[in-house]
């Protein structure tokens, strides 16, 4: 319980004093500091529905019913520094599956893990949207800090986000919107181990929405590894405003193989 009031007094404050981001309903995902090491190749698939959720407007999709699927190819550069390419699906209510968009990132650790109190990474991630109907921001910018510490069997993750249209779209000439995404884990089995997860947008960081327009989640979840090595994060987040969609089921599933450095 104090680990968790410790995340929420953290996650809480920032989400009062920041600004409307939309949560990216692609990646309900909060990262480690930790990366891939080198020569791994991770293969992911990242699932979600908007089971409850809210009807379109201004020609938009709306999330009411919509599934989306993310298939994410990732691989470790060097033990400190990996790269990710993402392929967006979406099956919006009576529609076919479309593809609504693509994104490409970096993502690193700056120390070897447990070398100091908290474990720190960095996240950078572009975000390429062709389909307005999804998003009506053509390219984002989108930048993490990660913060990770363990306290035995108790995980922290803190993953502060902050996103940027650039160059295209309406909203280019806005400054960073924040967002947020967390979790404690209490890892006991290697099969299954329970946790929170807390995602959110609060707008741009000059020009705070109101809290009932802003996105705000928590997914209760278990995580753990099934037998061939699959990795798995299974969740039902409920949103906590009237902004938020209500209810999002979702399932991420992931497998690691070795296959060498490309890179010497």
């Amino acid at each position: 319980m104090k680990l968790l009031c410790a995340l929420l007094s953290v996650t809480l404050p920032l989400c009062a004093s920041a600004a409307l981001a939309q949560v990216d309903p692609w990646e309900f995902e909060v990262y480690p500091a930790q990366t891939l090491n080198r020569g791994m190749l991770e293969l992911e698939t990242l699932n979600s529905t908007s089971a409850i959720g809210h009807q379109g407007e201004d020609g938009e999709y709306g999330s009411n019913h919509m599934y989306r699927t993310a298939l994410e190819l990732s691989y470790g550069i060097t033990d400190k520094l990996e790269a990710a390419a993402y392929l967006n699906l979406a099956h919006p209510n009576g529609a076919s599956l479309q593809y609504a968009g693509s994104k490409f990132r970096l993502r690193g650790s700056l120390f070897d893990q447990g070398k100091y109190p908290v474990d720190l990474g960095w996240y950078a991630e572009l975000e390429w949207y062709r389909v307005p109907q999804f998003d009506e921001n053509e390219l984002e910018l989108e930048l993490r800090p990660i913060i990770t510490r363990q306290f035995g069997r108790w995980e922290i993750d803190l993953n502060p986000i902050f996103e940027k249209p650039i160059f295209t779209g309406p909203n280019r000439n806005h400054g960073f919107e924040f967002g947020y995404a967390s979790a404690i884990y209490y890892n006991y089995w290697r099969w299954m181990s329970p946790g929170l997860e807390f995602y959110g947008g609060a707008g741009l960081i000059n020009d705070s929405d109101p809290l009932n327009e802003q996105q705000h989640y928590i997914f209760p979840v278990v995580r753990g590894e099934l037998p061939g090595g699959v990795e798995y994060n299974f969740g039902l987040g409920i949103g906590l405003t009237r902004g938020s969609d209500q209810l999002i089921p979702k399932l991420n599933l992931e497998l690691e193989r070795f296959i060498g450095s490309i890179f010497e």
